[in-house]
């Protein structure tokens, strides 16, 4: 039998897949309200995933809804 270490079990493999995480924590991630978050899922900005009874978003995803606002000042 070939010893493992507790950290065997995670691979490269599963850096790979989406961290699905709750509403509550997709709103702080964006530092945003739960119901924000809802909304979103609403009107198809952010993909909701059921998961039972449950609704679940990828955080992995989020970070890439976080546009920049142009500066009149500096758009010279």
């Amino acid at each position: 039998m070939i010893a493992r270490s507790a950290n065997a079990k995670h691979s490269k493999r599963d850096s790979k897949l989406p961290r699905y995480g709750t509403l509550e924590q997709g709103a702080e991630l964006l530092g945003v309200s739960k119901y924000t978050v809802r909304r979103r899922i609403s009107d198809g900005s952010i993909t909701g995933y059921r998961v039972g009874r449950f609704v679940r978003v990828d955080l992995d995803e989020l970070p890439e809804l976080v546009e920049t606002i142009p500066s009149v000042r500096f758009a010279k």
